[in-house]
């Protein structure tokens, strides 16, 4: 081991920087849900106030509302997500500094403990991350296709 105690600097800034990058997934993320819910309540009034539930109009905010809860449930699901990569990545930036702090000691069987714990929490660290970010890609895909289904109409409409 190097004697230099800046030498475990590597091991803790990349977990570190991942760390802050699931924050600002978190925040995004926490965005793009409370537009949805807010989406899905506009879409929500307007259906209460109709009567003829048959009508085209009618049919289509009711696609929007169901595509709206689906991608709240997405997001929901990827926040979850980005809190589990959130906390792997911090659980393995700690452990590998505690690691690193008892390496001078040499109590090899905790070092060993404390090198596999953080390997595992920053394999479900990255394993959470890739599984949010297909969340996403999925959320995103359906606000896509709902958008393109109002152009459409309105398209139709305009007689364009």
């Amino acid at each position: 081991m190097d004697p230099n105690p800046f030498a475990v600097l590597p091991l803790i800034v990349a977990p570190a920087i991942l760390t802050n990058a699931s924050s600002v997934l978190i925040m995004s993320t926490s965005n793009r849900l409370a537009r949805a819910v807010d989406r899905a309540r506009e879409i929500s009034l307007q259906l209460e106030s109709t009567t003829d539930f048959n009508s085209p109009e009618a049919q289509r905010r009711l696609r929007e509302l169901k595509a709206a809860e689906t991608r709240a449930l997405l997001l929901l699901r990827g926040l979850r997500c980005f809190y589990l990569t959130l906390s792997g990545f911090s659980a393995a930036t700690l452990l590998s500094l505690l690691g690193a702090m008892l390496v001078p000691i040499r109590p090899l069987l905790i070092v060993s403990f404390l090198e596999i714990a953080g390997l595992v929490a920053g394999i479900l660290a990255v394993g959470a991350l890739v599984y949010g970010s297909a969340l996403l890609l999925r959320e995103t895909r359906i606000a896509v296709l709902v958008l393109s289904e109002r152009a459409a109409t309105v398209h139709a409409r305009a007689g364009s």
